[in-house]
């Protein structure tokens, strides 16, 4: 469901750094913009995230289309400004509710432990771990984000809500919203997986690669060694 702009667009949202509050509507006035809204500043997946879309950064700016992150929180911004993980504009929202006005769900302990075994998380991860994006435990560990795209003026091109913490949209069809798939560049821009990347560390079974990620209790740690196992992740 599209959310109305309207509303979204009364939202207040704080710059990160500095603290200076603007509307939401303001990042849509002048021009088109591409607005994301990262579940944690310190959540792997959404640093891993941040770091694929400052790929298309350069052609976004280009082309006059702002590039906005939003966070639920300010905490653990910090740590994600000076990692530099992200190449456009940062803010947190004022009221969480803009996270609920926008649709964006929240995890419930059991369908978070189960969306870490997805294929697409492990390989995320995996990825992340790659590149050495780290994370911390600050902030709100069960809310989910997604993403706004406006046109000049207040038309929506697409709205669209995770469905698990690492569900995210590719560059290619990020560009294409915007009419600018002639610019994509697969060599660069294509959030290549991870057997596609360099790396030199002791490669790790699936399944302790998300034990590591998650801050998980013993009793929890024997829980999913054994499920991962059962199922062969």
């Amino acid at each position: 469901m599209t959310p109305d702009v309207n509303a979204i667009g009364s939202q207040k949202v704080k710059s990160i750094p500095g603290g200076e509050s603007v509307e939401m509507r303001s990042f849509w006035q002048d021009q088109n913009v591409a607005i994301f809204f990262f579940r944690r500043w310190g959540c792997m997946f959404c640093r891993l995230w941040a770091k694929e879309l400052s790929e298309i950064a350069p052609v976004l700016k280009k082309n006059n289309i702002k590039l906005v992150g939003i966070g639920v929180e300010d905490a653990g911004s910090k740590e994600f400004v000076d990692g530099k993980f992200f190449d456009g504009d940062l803010y947190y929202v004022e009221d969480r509710s803009t996270y609920q006005m926008l649709g964006f769900k929240r995890f419930n302990i059991v369908s978070l432990m189960t969306s870490l075994f997805w294929k697409q998380s492990r390989e995320a991860i995996a990825k992340g771990k790659s590149m050495g994006l780290g994370g911390d435990l600050k902030g709100d560990w069960v809310q989910t984000g997604g993403a706004l795209f406006v046109e000049k003026g207040g038309k929506v091109l697409r709205h669209f809500s995770q469905t698990g913490p690492s569900d995210h949209l590719s560059n290619k069809d990020i560009l294409k919203l915007f009419d600018l798939e002639n610019e994509y560049k697969a060599e660069t821009m294509a959030n290549k997986k991870r057997e596609e990347l360099e790396c030199n560390r002791r490669s790790l079974k699936p399944w302790r690669l998300i034990l590591r990620e998650c801050p998980l209790t013993p009793i929890h740690n024997i829980w999913a060694e054994r499920r991962c196992k059962q199922s062969q992740v």
